[in-house]
This record gives structure tokens, C-alpha cells and sequence, in this order.
């Protein structure tokens, strides 16, 4: 027995005890210390997913949905972890991306689902998912934070939605914002790869999605795009995918299946973007049609948009706000609900009426756990608490001590617009849907687009969802994407 392979065999004895210690890799299969089992892990997924469907919501599309459950199934039994229960779930984000979380819970944004065009993409992607769990690449990424870190947080602020939950919940959720490493991510497009063929599809159409990926993310400026934030990118992926698929299929010949056609009928419908109905950001202010109110949003700040909350922060990120339902059936239970849940010191708190509503203002500064009084550099917040509709909003505006008192009326400006929407063209907005044509005759993309009447302004948007360029030939006969309402 040589000394290193002794030493590790000392490893896992030493932590089996309080710890789940070592376990076989069932991709791998040599020996891991992982602090977590697999009942753990199962456990741990099915407290997450509440979290998860309470931050971003289930996309309703039970044939869609029934889908990729079909092919999840399928492709978890040809899976290193064949006994692993997995589910699959379609949540309803127009981002692109799509996650796993231990125990075999499985998420693809709609967002994501309306950049694929074949089966065979969706197919890649749903392999690579389902390799994390099966290599258990969230419980080796927890044991390694647990090695330097001790813990693992879900972030330096959770949000109120989230506080709520279990310690568990929570850390699900920050299992979620843990980064994979680069071995990691190669050994999940091996994986992909691999699982893809094993149920019959062609996985060089997993390559050419990580052309499309590579195009969203030119197009948005970003160096990485959001389906690969928890994804960091270990080289030319595209390029290594396409090679690992052709050594597969000369390893294994048989018909590998695309299925182009079919998978754009299903998606017929599908929404694309933002939701109008789950609130919308437009000419200077946030609207939300279901709850009828509205919003001003400060020039220049960034924005995002959860079924949970709404976020913004100015670009030099030194101050943001964030809007969300208050816990309380009265003004001052609510009041006393967001002081006990932040940990605040107030010093003023008044009563006051915005646009007519009944509401509260408070000023506070946030007292770390365990102390008694507000650090020199705490953050300070001002919120307000508005009673509008039979329900509590808050919305709260944070800076550093530094900066609070330069942003202080910018925060005051957005609470003070809080307002009814009475404009019918934002309470009957409609979203923008996929919808599959026909080309009615051969030409280039941009051709058969021009001829469905999409704008200009969109060309370059539907070339990168149809996974072309405008300049690619389009034959007479061939379905294409393209948006309506």
C-alpha cells in the first residue's frame, strides 16, 4: 500500500465519525472525502426547492414540462446514479440557464428553453445537469468550502424572502451560488456527452448551444454569460464538446437522433422575455400590472425582477433598493417584523401618508448579531412601509454610513412615487411568445424574418434564438422562430 493512498485511507477514518467522511465516486469511482451523504443531499434538494420555485416561480406548460421529464427520466436511469429520484422543472425566468441541486432536482429557465432548437441541445444540457449530481460535484464543492471556510453562506445578504427558511433551505440556496471548478465542468460535458448519446441524441448539437451561449453573451457585453455563471467556462468548450462527441460516436455507432422540427412545435407559445404580468420596467419606472402600482426606477441603475422582489442598484454599486411584500397585517406589526428580521436601530420612525396610502418611514442603521449597537461603517437603511390593496410593501433603500446621506433622496424620490397604475396600456400589456413559421420560399434568415414582419430593432435578437446568422440560408419549407404577441 503506498503512503499517499495510507494517508487518504487515514482521512476518511478520521472524519468518518462526525462527518459522512469517504464515499465512492460513483463517476470516478475512486474514494472522496464528502462531508455529505446522500440522504443529505436528498434531503437538502428537497428542502431548496421551495426556495427556488419561491424566488423565481414554475413556468405553467404541462406538455413542455411533461418533456423534460420524459427525457430526465430516461436519461437518469442510463446515469452513474440510476436510483437517484430525479425531477425536473421549468421555472419561470427569462434568463438563460439551467441548474441541478443535490438529490436530483433539476431547473431550466423558459429563458432557456427558447434558445434551443433541437432536441439534441436540450438533450446536452440535461446530461451535463444530471452529471453534477451524478459526480456529486455540490457536495464536493460543500466540503471543500467547509475546508476553508467552515460554513458555507448563501451570500453576504439575504434576502427577507429567504431568512425565513430553515438553516438547511439556506444552505441549498447558497449550494446554488457555490461555482463550479474547471474539472468539474469538464467532467459534466463528458458527462452530457456521454448520457446525451446513451438516450439517442446527437451531442454536436450540445457543441453548437455553447455557440448560441457564446453569442448571447457578445451581444450583452458580458464576458460570461448567465447560463455559465454558475458555470465558469474552462477553455473553448464548444470545440472540446464537438470533439468528445465524435470520438463517442466512432466508439458507438448507431442513429443519433436531432429532432429539430418536433422540438419547435413544442415550443410554440412559449413566453419570451420579460412577463408584463410579473412586473416590467419601462420608460423610467417599474410597473406591475396584477398588483396595479407602479414605481420610479433612478436613470442608469440595474434591475432585477423575482416573483419574490424587486432589486436595483446604482452602477457604481454603492447604493441599491429593494422592493418586496412586508410580513404583518398592520403598518406597525410590519414595521417591527422588518426591525427584528434586519437587526435594525432605528431612529426615526413616523407615520405618514404617500399618494393617499397610510404608510411608515423609518431610518435605521443594521446591528450586527450578537451586538448591541451599530458598527462606526454599518449600512444604513431607510424604509418604507406603504399599506396599498389590502397588502404591506416595503421599500428599502441601503448605502454604507458613507454614502447613505448623498443617495438618501434618491430613496425617498422612489418610495414618494409609489402610485396606482391607471394607464390601461400598461395594465393590459401582453408578453412577446414564440411563434414557428414556415419559410415561404429560400432565401437568407434575415429574408424569411423581413417576410413574418419582424422589426429591425429584433433581427439580431431572433437570429442568435433561432441559433443563425441573418445571413444563413433558409430552404422553402423550414420552420423558423419568430416573435409575437
Amino acid at each position: 500500500m503506498n503512503t499517499k493512498f495510507q494517508l487518504h485511507i487515514l482521512a476518511c477514518l478520521l472524519t468518518a465519525g462526525a462527518l459522512s467522511g469517504c464515499s465512492r465516486n460513483p463517476v470516478t469511482g475512486k474514494n472522496e472525502i464528502i462531508f455529505m451523504s446522500p440522504e443529505k443531499e436528498k434531503a437538502l434538494g428537497a428542502e431548496s426547492h421551495p426556495s427556488v420555485v419561491a424566488s423565481m416561480g414554475l413556468y405553467n406548460d404541462k406538455n413542455l414540462t411533461a418533456f423534460i421529464n420524459e427525457k430526465g427520466k430516461a436519461m437518469g436511469k442510463v446515469s452513474h446514479r440510476p436510483e437517484v429520484d430525479y425531477q425536473f422543472f421549468i421555472v419561470d425566468s427569462p434568463v438563460v440557464n439551467a441548474f441541478a441541486v443535490p438529490g436530483g432536482y433539476v431547473y431550466f429557465t423558459r429563458g432557456i428553453m427558447a434558445h434551443f432548437n433541437n432536441e439534441a441541445e436540450f438533450a446536452g444540457v440535461l446530461g451535463h445537469e444530471i452529471g453534477h449530481i451524478a459526480a456529486r460535484h455540490s457536495a464536493s464543492q460543500q466540503t471543500k468550502q467547509v475546508f476553508t471556510q467552515g460554513v458555507i453562506l448563501a451570500g453576504s445578504v439575504l434576502s427577507p424572502t429567504f431568512r425565513s427558511l430553515s438553516d438547511q433551505a439556506s444552505q441549498g440556496l447558497g449550494l446554488l451560488l457555490l461555482k463550479y471548478s474547471r474539472d468539474h465542468e469538464s467532467q459534466s460535458d463528458e458527462l452530457g456527452v456521454e448520457y446525451s448519446s446513451k438516450i439517442g441524441y446527437d451531442a454536436h448539437q450540445m457543441a453548437d448551444f455553447f455557440g448560441t451561449l457564446k453569442r448571447i453573451s457578445e451581444k450583452s457585453g458580458a464576458t460570461i454569460p448567465t447560463f455559465q455563471s454558475t458555470h465558469p467556462d474552462p477553455g473553448n468548450r464548444q470545440v472540446t464538446v464537438e470533439k468528445l462527441a465524435t470520438n463517442y460516436q466512432s466508439a458507438h455507432q448507431a442513429k443519433y437522433n436531432v429532432n429539430r422540427d418536433v422540438y419547435l412545435r413544442k415550443i410554440e407559445g412559449l413566453i419570451y422575455g420579460v412577463d408584463p404580468k410579473q412586473g416590467f420596467v419601462e420608460g423610467g419606472q417599474f410597473y406591475h400590472p396584477e398588483l396595479k402600482f407602479q414605481f420610479p426606477v433612478p436613470a442608469d441603475w440595474q434591475t432585477e425582477n423575482t416573483p419574490a422582489q424587486f432589486q436595483m442598484a446604482s452602477k457604481d454599486g454603492k447604493a441599491m433598493m429593494l422592493f418586496t411584500i412586508a410580513e404583518g397585517k398592520t403598518l406597525d406589526e410590519a414595521a417591527q417584523t422588518v426591525i427584528k428580521n434586519y437587526g435594525l436601530q432605528t431612529s426615526e420612525n413616523n407615520k405618514t401618508t404617500i399618494n393617499g396610502f397610510p404608510a411608515i418611514a423609518m431610518v435605521a442603521k443594521q446591528v450586527a448579531q450578537g451586538q448591541t449597537a451599530p458598527a462606526a461603517d454599518a449600512a444604513q437603511i431607510a424604509s418604507w412601509l406603504i399599506q396599498y390593496n389590502g397588502s404591506i410593501y416595503a421599500i428599502h433603500g441601503v448605502a454604507a454610513s458613507t454614502d447613505f446621506g448623498s443617495n438618501f433622496n434618491q430613496f425617498k424620490s422612489v418610495a414618494q412615487g409609489f402610485k396606482s397604475i391607471t394607464d390601461q396600456s400598461k395594465l393590459n400589456k401582453e408578453p412577446d411568445r414564440i411563434r414557428i413559421k414556415t419559410a415561404q420560399r429560400d432565401g437568407t434568415l434575415r429574408d424569411v424574418l423581413k417576410d413574418a414582419n419582424m422589426p429591425d430593432n429584433k433581427l439580431d435578437d431572433i437570429a442568435i434564438l433561432n441559433g443563425m446568422a441573418l445571413t444563413d440560408k433558409v430552404e422553402k419549407g423550414m420552420l423558423f422562430k419568430t416573435l409575437n404577441k
